[in-house]
């Protein structure tokens, strides 16, 4: 009887992977068994030195730096990435993070992480897309890494134009003063984990990481969901 209306209510309201879009089975949610095995994952978190870091080598000194999947247009992960920005999916960025917070928990660069810190949105902004992708993203981590995380010691307080179709000097000068830590002795000493959702040049993530590092002895590290070939 459960399979009948499972089929039935499914031509009606389908409950499609959101990588894929193929018709999920019964008890799978956001993404298929398929594409759980056959996304692109990085496991740069288990190098100290990696595509990721290199981006930032000579600008900003990173403890670790990983994305869970590779990005490339059309793909996949460019699928899920759209899902969670574009069309209101929130539970894919709780859902990777939580699948990625399993990874980092068990590899030494990140296990004495203390606290997790979205990329935030101007406020006008996350009004009006109604939330804030990479602190769904920060959650999902959270609960998984068993590691607190916050949206209010790292702000945006400049609203800039957006990123795309800009080079990565025009994307740092766009955001370069976009950033502000309104408590900086709460992050004294702390090892940080920066998250955002696709990391391409670095220009947004290096812009934030400057001014967390302004705080005496912390120690930062990054995770993203997807990078982006340059």
């Amino acid at each position: 009887m459960y399979l009948w209306w499972y089929h039935f209510t499914g031509l009606f309201y389908p409950n499609l992977c959101l990588a894929c879009n193929k018709n999920l089975p019964p008890g799978q949610e956001i993404l298929c068994i398929t594409c759980q095995f056959k996304l692109p994952k990085t496991n740069f978190h288990q190098e100290k030195e990696n595509a990721f870091t290199e981006r930032f080598w000579g600008r900003v000194p990173l403890h670790a730096g990983a994305a869970l999947y590779y990005f490339s247009k059309g793909g996949r992960t460019q699928q899920l990435v759209h899902a969670l920005k574009y069309e209101g999916k929130k539970q894919v960025g709780s859902k990777l993070g939580h699948i990625y917070g399993q990874q980092l928990k068990e590899t030494p660069l990140f296990h004495d992480v203390n606290l997790i810190l979205p990329v935030p949105l101007h406020p006008q902004k996350e009004r009006q897309r109604g939330y804030n992708q990479s602190a769904l993203f920060a959650e999902g981590l959270s609960q998984s890494m068993q590691i607190p995380w916050s949206g209010k010691h790292l702000l945006r307080t400049a609203y800039t134009q957006t990123q795309t179709q800009k080079t990565r000097m025009e994307r740092f000068a766009n955001v370069e003063q976009a950033f502000q830590v309104p408590r900086p002795a709460d992050l004294e000493g702390k090892h940080l984990l920066l998250v955002d959702d696709v990391m391409t040049t670095g220009a947004t993530l290096e812009a934030c990481a400057l001014r967390l590092l302004e705080v005496p002895s912390v120690r930062l590290s990054m995770a993203t969901i997807a990078i982006a070939n340059l």
